[in-house]
Parts: C-alpha cells; sequence; structure tokens
C-alpha cells in the first residue's frame, strides 16, 4: 500500500459531495473555513451544493467532481463534504488509473468507506477514516486529523473509554469502516481485503438486532475468517439503548460474541465513527492493537 504525500501548507485540496447533499450554503462555507484553518487552500467541486433527492445531485454530477479531482495534477487531496448515501452507485466509473498515476489523500468516513474500500481493492493507496469536511471540528480531532495527513504520525493511541472485549495484540493492515457499507459492499469486486487486518468497525441509527445480522452476515460469508484484529468504534444512537427499551442483547455481547468466535484480540469504544472526537485512522497501513491496554498504534 502506497501511502499519499502529507497535504503540507498551501495544499490544493478539492472539497467533494460523492454522497448525500450539503444542508446549504453554511456547510459549504465551514468546509472551507476548515481547509483554510489547516493551512489548505479548499477547491469546492461544481456539484458542491447540488441536489437530486438524498443525493447530492445526479450520479453524473457527483462522479464528474470526483473525477475531475482525481485527474487534476494541480489537486494534492479529496475532502468529502459529508456522508449519507450514494458513494457506491460511483464505484464503477472512478477514474482508478488516476489515482494509481499519482497518489492523494482522500478522506472522509461513513458512506465514504465506499470509496476508501474501491481505492484499496483497485489501487493500493492508504486513504483516511477521518472527519467530513463540513463537519465541527474539536480540537482532538483536528490534531488526529493534521498528525495522520499533515505530518504523517501515529493519529490513534489509547483510546480513553476502551473496552477490552477480547485480550491479546495483534498487528495487520488496517481495514474497514461503516458497517452498513461493509456488509453492503460483501461479495463485490470493491470489498475490502480482510486477510490478516485488523478491522475497524462503526456505525449510526442501527439497532443491535441489525448490528448482530451484518456482523453475522460478513462472518457467514468467510470475510472475517483470517483478520488479525478487531477495532470496534462508536455505535451511536442505537434505538434498543434507550433506557425506556427493554428486551434488547446488550451490544457489548454481540460485539464480544464476534471476537470470541474468530478468536481475536478486540476492543469497542475506540473514537472512531460518528462522534465529535474522532481519531483519523489511515486505512491500509500497517498497525498494532493491544486489547489489554486499549490501544492502536498507526507504523509510519
Amino acid at each position: 500500500m502506497r501511502h499519499p504525500p502529507p497535504l503540507g501548507p498551501g495544499a490544493r485540496v478539492a472539497l467533494v459531495a460523492p454522497s448525500g447533499p450539503l444542508a446549504g450554503p453554511a456547510d459549504l462555507d465551514r468546509a472551507m473555513a476548515n481547509a483554510r484553518t489547516m493551512g489548505w487552500e479548499p477547491v469546492p467541486g461544481p456539484s458542491a451544493l447540488a441536489r437530486d433527492g438524498y443525493f447530492a445531485g445526479t450520479d453524473q454530477q457527483r462522479l464528474d467532481d470526483l473525477n475531475a479531482a482525481l485527474r487534476d495534477d494541480t489537486i494534492d487531496g479529496i475532502w468529502c463534504l459529508r456522508g449519507g448515501y450514494g458513494a457506491m452507485r460511483l464505484l464503477e466509473g472512478l477514474e482508478y488509473s488516476a489515482l494509481r498515476r499519482r497518489p492523494r489523500a482522500i478522506m472522509g468516513y461513513s458512506d465514504i468507506t465506499a470509496l476508501h474500500s474501491a481505492v484499496a481493492s483497485r489501487c493500493e493507496v492508504v486513504t483516511f477514516h477521518a472527519p467530513v469536511a463540513r463537519a465541527e471540528l474539536t480540537p482532538f480531532s483536528r490534531d488526529s486529523l493534521e498528525r495522520a495527513v499533515m505530518r504523517g504520525t501515529d493519529p490513534c493511541g489509547t483510546a480513553a473509554d476502551a473496552r477490552t472485549l477480547r485480550p491479546g495484540r495483534a498487528r495487520g493492515r488496517i481495514t474497514g469502516g461503516n458497517l452498513a457499507l461493509l456488509a453492503a459492499l460483501a461479495g463485490t469486486a470493491f470489498a475490502p481485503n480482510y486477510d490478516r487486518a485488523i478491522i475497524v468497525i462503526e456505525d449510526v441509527n442501527e439497532d443491535v438486532y441489525r448490528i448482530e445480522r451484518m456482523l453475522l452476515t460478513l462472518r457467514l460469508g468467510d470475510a472475517f475468517s483470517t483478520c488479525a484484529g478487531i477495532v470496534f468504534g462508536a455505535f451511536t444512537n442505537v434505538p434498543s439503548e434507550r433506557p425506556d427499551h427493554g428486551g434488547a442483547r446488550s451490544l457489548d455481547a454481540v460485539l464480544r460474541e464476534v471476537a470470541e468466535q474468530l478468536r481475536v484480540p478486540c476492543i469497542a469504544g475506540a473514537p472512531i465513527g460518528h462522534v465529535a472526537d474522532q481519531w483519523t485512522v489511515p486505512l491500509g497501513a500497517l498497525g498494532e492493537l493491544d486489547a489489554d491496554a486499549g490501544r492502536l498504534t498507526i507504523e509510519p
């Protein structure tokens, strides 16, 4: 896996929306301000504010913005404006040859998992599971993002709220992302390679039984059978975890069951996913998981 060059001061960063639409111009303004505070020059895609139902413009508009950024040798990085849904619809039309010719940082999370997985399988280039450009960046998230894409140092570390679900240590490539997308990509040519990998997994607005079902789909499909370890991030807005909802299995019971079945080191509660304070995780980079210490270390 090749690492893209660091995004130094003055880097030109394309702001594109391959999935859902922005709420309005204020989202784009915040994204441009975020890029400028990182020392970058923001270059919004022509269709950044487009809308077509629950997409940020038509498939062709979104694809054109992405491919234009990939073809443009003056663009140093691509920062996705938001998640939502729609990136999977673009995978067959992406100009992977442009990224293979000139690797550059691709940043985003949630639905952007589709892009991360496709780029890993087609280009063997490290991408970044990172806050989206329109996010209100906390000092924690900004520091991790800077370490990952600007300084090339370890952007992770010890997770303050980590829970050890199965002890042990593991070393391997980092892969994964949003669970719903990983399950949706299973069996396709764009699915990640989980062999000897440390898998990071997060999701939002999914009930415990749906989380279990998606994890079971991946396990029954033999996707996880040779993985090295699992880092479960945030599972936010889980309906059955509300105090007024009874009778559900606990989320940790489901996650621990997966780790025990696979016999791999595993933690839960890492700052990855739909949370304000989140790590930027270089997907495709080598890393080490120390489940006893609740620590994920990324190798330079």
